[in-house]
């Protein structure tokens, strides 16, 4: 199944100097746009693989490093979080030394459609608000199954919209007015808060999505909505054989 087309820029340069640029404000912006829910839904996520005990853990668009510091109480050997956004790295190593989990966390620039791990390197990846901006969404996921070991679990979470009303109709006027004007005037880049529901009404939602999955090779694939439907959290594992 091919990712479906789409009438936003998303290639990897373009995605990049968005990212840098906004840095500095992102940790404000993501936090203040989500009204701080977007610490549980992190939260949740990482409570999914408690279970499992994973000793090494790779966070697939790590951004400001928020998800891996989340999934380092899981008290794993180690986090590798992997991002494009250089800008975005230098933020996380700060936020990481803070905590004093650099012996747990380890950061590197990368392309996560082409990850420079080895085959069946991680027991479990996790993936915040980033796979919409992958350029291949196909090539991106199939990187996260090949570097996954088997019985390997990946952990996505990835906004969506809201079905019921009234709150889709007030999640519409905040989501797509209310943000983008927001962002317009405090953001070093006019169009980074445009991008976001542009990108997440381009994105396959639901069943659309773990279609992809499934078409990939990940088995035992589930989803459900978070805070009324704003999020999902999609969890999908790598067949035990593969």
């Amino acid at each position: 199944m091919e990712f479906p087309s789409q009438n936003i820029e998303k290639d990897k340069s373009t995605v990049k100097k968005m990212f840098d640029k906004i840095a500095p404000q992102y940790d404000f912006f993501n936090h203040f746009f989500s009204l701080g829910i977007d610490k549980l839904w992190r939260k949740k996520a990482v409570g999914l693989l408690k279970n499992t005990n994973p000793s090494n853990i790779l966070d697939i668009a790590t951004g400001t490093a928020d998800f891996a510091i989340e999934a380092a109480k899981l008290h794993p050997e180690k986090i590798v979080g992997v991002d494009i956004s250089g800008e975005m790295l230098k933020l996380a190593r700060a936020k990481i030394e803070k905590q004093d989990l650099q012996h747990v966390i380890t950061l590197q620039e990368a392309d996560s459609e082409s990850l420079p791990f080895k085959d069946k390197s991680f027991d479990a990846i996790i993936c915040a608000f980033g796979v919409r901006n992958f350029e291949n969404l196909n090539k991106g996921l199939s990187e996260m199954k090949r570097v996954l070991k088997p019985s390997g679990k990946i952990v996505v979470l990835e906004f969506t919209y809201p079905k019921n009303f009234p709150f889709k109709q007030l999640y519409d006027l905040y989501f797509n007015i209310c943000i983008p004007f927001i962002g317009r005037i405090f953001s070093n880049d006019k169009s980074a808060y445009s991008y976001l529901p542009q990108s997440v009404k381009a994105f396959p939602k639901g069943k659309a999505f773990t279609d992809i999955l499934d078409g990939i090779g990940f088995v035992n694939i589930t989803y459900k909505n978070l805070t009324l439907g704003i999020t999902k959290l999609y969890v999908a594992e790598k067949w035990k054989n593969n």
